[in-house]
C-alpha cells in the first residue's frame, strides 16, 4: 500500500476559488446579491487560515482568478496561482496539484473545498492522518453526496471528479472513503441558506463570524 511519503508527514493543499462575482450562486436567495461575494470571500478566508493553522499542513495554495479573492488570501499566507486552464473545477484542481508537485514531486496534496467557513484546525489534522495511510482518499460533505476533501499520496495523482454526486465517482475511482466520526467541520460546506444556518450554528470562523453579525445572520438554537 502506497502511503503519504513526505519526510515531515505534511501535507500542501489546493483550494478552488471562483471569482467572487459567480461564487455561491444559490446562497444569494438567502443572504442578497450584494452579500453573497462577501460571504463567498469569508468562507474562502476562514477555510484557509483554519487549514494553514493545522499542524499538518506545510501550505495551501488557492488557485483563483479573483484578483481580491488572492490578494486577501494571499495576505493570510496562501500562494496564489490563476486559473491557467480555464476549463472548471477539476482542471483547476488538476492544475493546482501539478503546481504543487512541480516544487515538490514527492509531497501528498489534498484538495479542500473553499466553502468550510467553521472548519477547525484538529478535525482536518485528523482527516489528513486519516488519508496518509492511502494512495487516495476523500471525504464525503455534510450531505453525503458530495465531496470536500480528496487526497493523493506522494507518486499519486489526485485525479479530482468533484461536482454533484462526486463522492460515488471518487469511490468508483478507487479513492478510499474516510469515515472519521467527529469532523463535521471538515464536512460542513455552504452552499445554501440552510447550510450557513447550521455552519453558524456549529460555530465559524472570524471572517464569516464578522460578516454574520453585519448581516445580522444568526444561527438556530
Amino acid at each position: 500500500m502506497a502511503t503519504n511519503t513526505d519526510p515531515g508527514g505534511l501535507w500542501s493543499l489546493v483550494v478552488p476559488l471562483k471569482p467572487l462575482a459567480r461564487a455561491k450562486s444559490r446562497l444569494g436567495r438567502a443572504a442578497g446579491e450584494l452579500a453573497r461575494p462577501r460571504l463567498a470571500l469569508a468562507f474562502a478566508q476562514d477555510t484557509v487560515a483554519a487549514a494553514l493553522s493545522c499542524a499538518r499542513v506545510r501550505d495551501v495554495v488557492v488557485v483563483t482568478d479573483d484578483a481580491a479573492a488572492g490578494a486577501a488570501l494571499s495576505a493570510l499566507g496562501a500562494r496564489v496561482v490563476p486559473d491557467v486552464p480555464a476549463a472548471g473545477l477539476n482542471a483547476a484542481l488538476a492544475y493546482g496539484a501539478r503546481s504543487v508537485r512541480a516544487l515538490s514531486p514527492a509531497v501528498p496534496v489534498a484538495a479542500l473545498n473553499a466553502d468550510l467557513p467553521a472548519l477547525r484546525a484538529g478535525e482536518l489534522a485528523r482527516v489528513l492522518d486519516f488519508a496518509s495511510a492511502f494512495p487516495r482518499a476523500f471525504l464525503r460533505d455534510a450531505a453525503g453526496i458530495g465531496t470536500t476533501f480528496l487526497s493523493c499520496g506522494g507518486g499519486t495523482e489526485l485525479c479530482p471528479a468533484f461536482g454533484g454526486r462526486s463522492a460515488a465517482r471518487h469511490l468508483a475511482s478507487g479513492a478510499v472513503e474516510i469515515t472519521l466520526p467527529g469532523v463535521d467541520s471538515v464536512r460542513r460546506d455552504v452552499d445554501t441558506g440552510e447550510d450557513l444556518k447550521v455552519a453558524l450554528a456549529l460555530g465559524v470562523g472570524p471572517y464569516t463570524g464578522r460578516l454574520g453579525s453585519v448581516l445580522s445572520l444568526t444561527p438556530d438554537r
